[in-house]
């Protein structure tokens, strides 16, 4: 009778947790699993309008024909290599929001602070169709910053920022930092509010400088948020979004922009290979996998701590 009393209540609390969390699993089966019944199309000879069943079944075709002829492989050579590039900018900088979240909480005026946090944060909630108008205003022929250039004689004739192929990587690196750096500092706000207070104390105590207490202690203690969001992104690492690419992509530009995700769109919906670019999506999510394990052992080799 007492191990009944004992367990029982832990089996209502399990059961009352299960409740809690059915609606966001219900969410995630709706619209993360469910629309995987489109990778049959990746296995037919897909002509829309036309209904799936009117089209002829070809099997692994599109997945061969990705690497049938060197043309092929060198245009997902180039896509490819836009992808890692992008990725591996992001990767390689992704200690910057970490230090600017630091900074932030060094910031003694709290109007300020609020301040700084609010205009850093908002560029997040605007969409890249916004983004791009307002680098359109600024950085165009006959933008702000030719119209001071011109001006001032640095320049005689406009330079074309937007359609310019040079540093296309570092570019958009700039305004995708522009555009999360605020948000992603959230997140290593909310561990550094989490430091216990007493060392900070100790650490004064002792004499510490401000740059020696973050460095000795505000960093250490926000560095495993560090390493599990870098785990994170190493397992999307072939997911770095379309949007962004597909606003600021011209004819001047599109080959050094053309990331994995906009290749597809552009094959699906300008090419009309719906087929092939659901292939391609496939074996994405199959190297999406793949990274996703070896990061997590690599985090359990590490850390001792695994993300699944």
């Amino acid at each position: 009778m007492r191990q009944l009393k004992i367990k029982s209540p832990k089996k209502k609390q399990m059961v009352t947790d299960f409740l809690l969390i059915t609606p966001f699993l219900l969410l995630i089966l709706v619209f993360s699993y469910y629309p995987l019944y489109g990778w049959v199309y990746a296995f037919f000879d897909y002509k829309p309008p036309f209904p799936l069943s009117w089209d002829k079944f070809v099997g692994f075709k599109w997945f061969i024909s990705m690497v049938e002829n060197p043309t092929k492989l060198k245009k997902l050579a180039q896509v490819l290599t836009n992808t890692f590039a992008m990725s591996g900018l992001s990767l390689l900088f992704s200690w910057f929001p970490m230090i600017f979240a630091v900074f932030l909480n060094e910031i003694q005026s709290v109007p300020f602070k609020k301040f700084v946090q609010t205009v850093t944060t908002l560029p997040n909630f605007i969409s890249w169709v916004l983004v791009y108008a307002i680098a359109y205003s600024v950085f165009n022929s006959t933008g702000a910053i030719n119209s001071i250039l011109m001006r001032t004689g640095v320049t005689t004739e406009p330079i074309m920022f937007l359609q310019s192929a040079s540093h296309v990587w570092f570019k958009q690196w700039l305004w995708l930092t522009w555009k999360n750096a605020g948000w992603a500092a959230i997140m290593y706000i909310a561990a550094i509010t989490s430091i216990d207070d007493s060392l900070m104390e100790a650490a004064m105590i002792d004499g510490a400088s401000r740059m020696q207490r973050i460095w000795h202690i505000t960093i250490p203690s926000i560095l495993p948020t560090y390493f599990v969001l870098v785990m994170m992104s190493l397992a999307n690492f072939l997911s770095n979004g379309m949007e962004q690419y597909f606003v600021f992509a011209n004819s001047f530009n599109k080959a050094k922009i053309e990331v994995l995700d906009l290749y597809v769109y552009n094959l699906a919906m300008g090419s009309g290979g719906y087929s092939l670019s659901t292939a391609i999506s496939i074996l994405k999510t199959f190297v999406s996998i793949i990274l996703l394990w070896a990061t997590n052992a690599v985090s359990k080799k590490l850390r001792g701590e695994t993300l699944i």
